[in-house]
């Protein structure tokens, strides 16, 4: 999963994002493609709505990255069918982001 802004590692330009913790803007010297089987493209927008979703549903606190990541993951769930079991983990905290637009409902973010 990448920032949808910045997909360079599916071949597309460098971009500004509002994801924390990922899309450095370029492909990292430890970057393997051959781990990857695919690769998703999640935008801030779909990151920060997921995390608040996240924290208002289901008491999960946490910022942007993991907001993309478990958007990533319903998204390969839904593709691979019911019969599948899809694992994530939310390495990630929304402490820091108290005092940003994604846990402050009149700011937008994106």
């Amino acid at each position: 999963m990448e920032p949808s802004e910045s997909a360079v590692l599916s071949g597309g330009p460098t971009g500004a994002h509002k994801i924390d913790g990922i899309g450095a803007g370029f492909i990292v010297p430890l970057w393997h493609d051959d781990i990857a089987d695919q690769m998703d493209q999640v935008s801030t927008v779909e990151a920060a709505a997921m995390a608040a979703r996240l924290a208002r549903e289901e008491g999960l606190f946490a910022g942007t990255s993991t907001g993309a990541n478990v958007t990533a993951a319903l998204r390969l769930a839904e593709q691979l069918g019911p019969d599948a079991t899809v694992v994530t983990l939310m390495c990630d905290t929304g402490i820091k982001y108290l005092s940003t637009a994604l846990f402050q409902a009149h700011k937008p973010i994106g």
